[in-house]
Order: C-alpha cells, then sequence, then structure tokens
C-alpha cells in the first residue's frame, strides 16, 4: 500500500514522507534506464543494420524517433501527472516503456523496429515528468537539492552507461538484448514502485486536448529539424521548414492556452526568471554534455584507435565526474545560492572544454572532459533547483514537462551544432579534427556564465513556503 505523507498535529509543518529515499532510488534507476536507451541502441546499430537490412535512414530514425516521441510528448506527460496524479503517470508511463522494449527486441523488419522505438519514447515522455514532479513534491528545501542533484547526475551516467553496455550486449548476446535487459528491470521496478509511490493528490480537470496535440506537434516538428542539420546543413529546407511549422505551432499554441478553458500550461510561468533561468541552463547543460561524448567518442575511436567497448571504459571518468559535479552543485546551492553555482559550473565546463582542444594525449583528454562533466553536472542542479523555486506543487508535472523537453531541445542541439562544426574542422590533420567543436563548446559554456549573471536571480529572489501536506508553493 502506498503512503500518504501525514501532517503533524502541531502547526502547518508536515512530516516528510518516511520512504523518500527508498522512493528516489527507484525513480533514478527508471530514470537511468530511459537515458541509457538513449545511447545503448548506437553501438548496436551496425548489426541491427545488417541483420534487418536496414536503410541509412532508417538507421538514423532508430536512435531519432526515440528521441522525437520522448522530447515531443513531454509536455502531455507533465500535465497529465498534474490532472491524475503523478503515481498512475509513473507507472503507466512505466508499463509502456518495458511492453515496448519487449516487442521492439522482437523486431524482425524496420517498421516493428521503428514502432516499437515510437512507443518506448511515449513511455519515457509520460515517466519521466511524473518521477520529477513526485520527487519535487514530496522533497524540501536542502533535502530536495540532494535529491535534485541525484537526478541531475543521472544524465552523464547514463549516457556512459548506455555506451559501454551496449558494447557489452551487442559483442555478446546480440542487438535485441539491447531492449530486452529492459524488460526485467521494467517488471521490477513496477512491482517495487506499485508499493512505494505516495499518493499525492492530482489537481483534478481535463487535459487540453487540442493544446497538447499543437505543443507535441510543434516539439516534435523543431527537434526533427535539429535531428536533421547535422547532415543536411542549417540552411537547408529540411532544417528550415520544419523550424517555421514549429514556429507556427508554438504560435498557435500560445494562442489556444490564451482562450482554453482548462489550458495545459499558464504562459506566465514561463515569464519567470527562476522557470526562465532553469530552462536556459537545462538546454545550455545537456547540449554541453552531449557534446562531451559526441566529440569523445570520435576523438577516441579515430584519432586514437579504441574500439567501442573501449570507449565505453574510458567515459567511466567522465560520467563520474557528472556524478560528483551534481553533488558537488547540491551542497553549494545551500550556501551560495542557485547563480553562483550555475556560474562556476559553466565557467569550469568552458575551461574543460578549452583544455580538451588541442591536445594529443588520451590521458589529458579525459582529465580534460572529466572536469568539464563536473561542471556540467553541477549547472544540472542549479538548473532544476532554480525552477522548482517557482513552481507550486500544482504546476509540479507540467514544470518537469517544460523542463525535460528543453532537456531534449538541448541534446538534439547540441549533437547538431557539434557535428556540423566537426565536420567543417574534417581537413588535414585527424588529430586536431575535433579542436573546433571543443572550442565551441568552451565558448558557448563561458558566454552561459555572463548571461547567467545577468538574467538570473539572486538569492533573495525566489523564496519558497510549505504548505500543509508537505508540499512546496511558489512565491512568485
Amino acid at each position: 500500500m502506498s503512503e500518504q505523507r501525514p501532517n503533524t498535529d502541531t502547526g502547518n509543518t508536515p512530516q516528510p514522507y518516511q520512504r523518500r529515499w527508498r522512493m528516489l532510488a527507484l525513480l533514478g534507476i527508471a530514470q537511468l534506464m530511459l537515458i541509457v536507451d538513449v545511447t545503448v541502441v548506437a553501438l548496436a546499430l551496425p548489426q541491427m543494420g545488417v541483420e534487418l537490412e536496414l536503410s541509412r535512414g532508417e538507421l538514423t530514425w532508430v536512435v531519432s524517433i526515440y528521441a522525437l516521441m520522448f522530447g515531443g510528448l513531454m509536455l502531455l506527460g507533465g500535465k497529465a501527472a498534474d490532472v491524475f496524479g503523478a503515481r498512475r503517470i509513473v507507472l503507466a508511463g512505466l508499463a509502456v516503456f518495458t511492453v515496448a522494449s519487449l516487442l521492439t527486441g522482437f523486431a524482425a523488419d524496420p517498421t516493428t523496429l521503428l514502432i516499437g522505438r515510437a512507443f518506448q519514447g511515449v513511455g519515457a515522455a509520460a515517466m519521466s515528468p511524473a518521477a520529477l514532479s513526485t520527487i519535487a513534491r514530496t522533497f524540501q528545501g536542502a533535502e530536495l537539492a540532494k535529491a535534485l542533484g541525484v537526478w541531475s547526475a543521472l544524465g552523464g551516467a547514463g549516457a556512459a552507461i548506455g555506451v559501454l553496455l551496449g558494447g557489452l550486449l551487442t559483442s555478446g548476446p546480440g542487438w535485441s538484448w539491447v531492449f530486452w535487459v529492459n524488460v526485467p528491470v521494467g517488471v521490477l521496478l513496477l512491482i517495487a514502485l506499485a508499493r512505494i509511490l505516495p499518493r499525492l493528490q492530482g489537481s483534478g480537470g481535463r487535459l487540453d486536448v487540442v493544446g497538447a496535440v499543437l505543443a507535441t506537434l510543434a516539439t516534435a516538428s523543431v527537434i526533427f529539424a535539429l535531428v536533421n542539420a547535422g547532415d543536411a546543413g542549417w540552411l537547408s529546407l529540411a532544417v528550415l521548414l520544419p523550424l517555421l511549422g514549429g514556429a507556427v505551432g508554438y504560435t498557435l499554441f500560445a494562442w489556444r492556452q490564451r482562450t482554453a478553458r482548462s489550458p495545459l500550461l499558464d504562459l506566465g510561468m514561463l515569464a519567470r526568471r527562476p522557470v526562465a533561468s532553469g530552462l536556459g541552463l537545462i538546454f545550455i547543460a545537456t547540449a554541453l554534455m552531449i557534446a562531451v561524448f559526441f566529440l569523445g567518442s570520435f576523438t577516441f575511436q579515430q584519432v586514437h584507435g579504441f574500439s567501442a567497448l573501449d570507449t565505453g571504459l574510458v567515459f567511466i571518468p567522465v560520467a563520474l565526474g557528472t556524478i560528483g559535479g551534481a553533488q558537488f552543485g547540491a551542497r553549494a546551492l545551500g550556501r551560495f545560492g542557485a547563480r553562483t553555482t550555475a556560474v562556476v559550473g559553466l565557467l569550469i565546463a568552458a575551461l574543460g572544454m578549452a583544455a580538451a582542444a588541442g591536445i594529443a594525449s588520451m590521458t589529458v583528454l579525459v582529465i580534460a572532459m572529466t572536469v568539464a562533466a563536473l561542471g556540467i553536472g553541477a549547472t544540472f542542479v542549479a538548473s532544476s533547483t532554480s525552477l522548482f523555486s517557482a513552481v507550486a506543487p500544482h504546476e509540479a508535472g507540467i514544470g518537469s514537462g517544460v523542463l525535460s523537453t528543453f532537456h531534449e531541445f538541448g541534446a538534439a542541439t547540441g549533437v547538431s551544432a557539434v557535428s556540423s562544426i566537426a565536420a567543417a574542422a574534417l581537413v588535414g590533420d585527424a588529430i586536431t579534427a575535433f579542436d573546433g567543436g571543443y572550442w565551441f563548446g568552451a565558448v558557448v559554456a563561458a558566454v552561459a556564465a555572463l548571461l547567467a549573471i545577468v538574467v538570473m536571480p539572486g538569492r533573495a529572489a525566489p523564496s519558497t513556503r510549505t504548505q500543509p501536506g508537505g508540499e512546496r508553493a511558489a512565491e512568485a
């Protein structure tokens, strides 16, 4: 049976949910599984392509369609968590993801494979923002910063684990196990989470279906454009037309939110400085993290001659750097605030990216990338803390959905940008081929640090209070 978080008999100070840390561990494993599924497939693509006779375009869509559905449906998943309760949406999303993983592993043709990947994205889009909403509504104060630090550390760790696991499974039992490995983990998590997740009250009401469709199509259109940019070029029609479609879609979405009786999103929430700052930070941090893994993967394999499995092993220190940075950021938040933590994290990331440029030594390169990951991990925590400092309990789901959407935007933009820059730099000596990508990341991180100083509110701006039932409300 799930527990309610009881109130005390004295005052309005709530008793914390007793099993919150165990709940965080289970939700963290579930989120890690979703993140791993982004990179674990990459190393299985060659074997998958040969066995299923996939075209170049189909190979690309095996990766892209997951990100497309994951990012496109995130707002809907977050709003559903607010309306129906996060517990239901977490369990439903995890169930869809698990079943889709089973069917995808049995795929014998391209169509089945792509449909399975699409439904994996649907399940992930429901579960991820609902899980983050549960964390934001269950933890408070300094504990919330620690919990968000754990959640943020999963990004880099999941990417590295995915590369390593993909190499092990592909070279061992075969590509199908890249998907089947999710099934036993998903079933065990469903059983455990059904017993431990608190029954946090949903706000009730209805979903704005029209608004959800517009937001989903607009987001999917933008991500589609960003995915195409690496191959087609930023000024190609394959990129500009979807971007234009996304802009039109978001314009219609904004109009719908101002006229709908039960809007999907309160547009005023996006105008709050802590919320806008958090979204900008998550976008930059994710783009930088993807750049580190993308550039590092090609550098290790093309310049140093590493195998896919060796590359995954080399990325372990980078993943640990992300985890360490997230924990450092969580501790720094209580003392220095989100703005200082973000600025320091971005400057550390800029230093690491700059040091990685022009370095031929593999050992020094790993150290430089680990330093960059340290700063990126701290920035992740600052981004989520900034946003949730200005989000009320009944907005936690949609706030999580928006944050996760910008996470996907950052990933798609980062890989498109650095792949374009690295491709343009591929002339002459292969050792210096990727320097432009590293320098680009360093400049972006440094500029973002300067903007954070100007745009982010100081420590006194976002204030939170606790309400009966243990939920946080924001003072806008």
